[in-house]
């Protein structure tokens, strides 16, 4: 039975909500109430607000959430509730890995996915972690992958609802991402590497390729150097990783520090982060939470090496593919000003769309959080304008 795209967008909320002070904190309470649509969800969230000042606080209550969801048969919430936990987790905490079963083991029956959809797929020098959902008549192929701090199992509400809208859908985890990471595959700026795995693994061509938050950089490097992607979609767009980490820690006296950091001494880089990060949450987390493991780092100084590697600049001009770019007006990762960076440097894509998201459609912020279906509807559209979906 066909689904409309007006059905599929309507199952996503509409809505970015004031839950939290921290804008870090209130961004990763939205991005995940958003893929569950629970309006019980969304007031236990409003409620829990308050009590959290710290990322144990957030641990303790996401996890207290969680298993009050679970015990009220609530499969989702208790999915990403626990993943929230996880998210601000250490590796070495013993609640690390339980809440990360408890979010796979709930997130994949809660949208339906089965063992028989899940594929390990050689990579480099180990394996990707990928799903495919193939409609009954497939009208196009699209292959999606995430970010920086990404699950992929988190997006499976989207990617049900690409499935659902006639698309033969494969979703996975890269270098550096998800599962992969955890089996200690750091990420690569060689993007196009792990996409022509899983193009190779399931012999697939002529595919529409997305990536979302700093997959919207990782989609441009790919599609320079991957004949077989037809068309690409940022969602969001992300010209220069090290300029948007640069921007998000000026707010912890570190502008300076960004600024001019390959000229600093790396032992004096270490010890102005070391610093930062006793008082400034998005530094701990950023830096030495998250930036030493996703880019396989031992050091600040190494992760800022690390992220100048991932950037668009000089690899756009070999982008001849259709491209549809996203940037939302209030994007609390990106700035908006690489929106027009990146549309200036494709000069020889077959056609470059942009589209810009607003408060007042509630989707300026990160990756169209609070609108997630507007997002869809406007990928659904350009779809069928450059031939990336057939006619039902």
């Amino acid at each position: 039975m066909s689904v409309s795209d007006q059905e599929i967008i309507s199952r996503f909320p509409v809505g970015y909500y004031p839950l939290h002070p921290n804008p870090v904190l209130n961004f990763q309470m939205n991005r995940f109430c958003g893929w569950v649509g629970e309006q019980q969800m969304l007031e236990e969230l409003r409620a829990a607000g308050p009590r959290i000042a710290s990322f144990a606080d957030w641990i303790k209550v996401m996890l207290e959430l969680s298993d009050k969801a679970l015990t009220e048969g609530r499969l989702l919430p208790a999915a990403y509730y626990a993943r929230m936990a996880h998210f601000f987790l250490t590796p070495g905490d013993p609640r690390q890995e339980p809440a990360l079963r408890r979010f796979m083991d709930n997130v994949l029956p809660g949208n339906g996915v089965t063992p028989d959809d899940h594929h390990m797929v050689p990579c480099l020098q180990g394996q990707l972690s990928a799903y495919r959902l193939t409609p009954e008549q497939p009208r196009g192929v699209i292959v999606v992958f995430g970010g920086y701090d990404s699950y992929i199992e988190e997006w499976l509400p989207a990617a049900v609802a690409l499935r659902d809208a006639g698309l033969d859908t494969v979703v996975f985890n890269g270098p550096g991402q998800g599962t992969v990471l955890d089996a200690g595959m750091p990420m690569t700026p060689d993007w196009h590497l792990p996409v022509a795995a899983i193009l190779d693994y399931f012999g697939l061509s002529g595919v529409t390729l997305l990536g979302f938050s700093l997959g919207g950089c990782l989609v441009i490097r790919a599609t320079a150097r991957e004949p077989r992607i037809a068309r690409a979609i940022t969602w969001d767009i992300c010209t220069d990783f090290y300029g948007a980490m640069a921007r998000n820690l000026a707010s912890a006296g570190l502008d300076a520090i960004m600024a001019n950091s390959g000229q600093i001494p790396a032992p004096v880089l270490n010890a102005a982060f070391a610093e930062a990060a006793k008082t400034d949450l998005l530094t701990d987390w950023v830096v030495f939470r998250q930036g030493t493991l996703v880019m396989g780092a031992a050091t600040p100084a190494d992760v800022l090496k690390a992220w100048r590697e991932y950037h668009t600049s000089d690899i756009s001009a070999q982008v001849t593919q259709d491209v549809l770019l996203m940037a939302g007006t209030t994007d609390i990762a990106i700035p908006f000003h690489m929106l027009p960076d990146q549309l200036l440097t494709l000069t020889a894509a077959r056609s470059v769309t942009a589209r810009v998201f607003t408060e007042a459609e509630q989707a300026s912020n990160h990756c169209q959080a609070g609108n997630a279906g507007l997002g869809l509807k406007v990928i659904f559209d350009w779809l069928d304008e450059v031939g990336g979906r057939t006619a039902a």
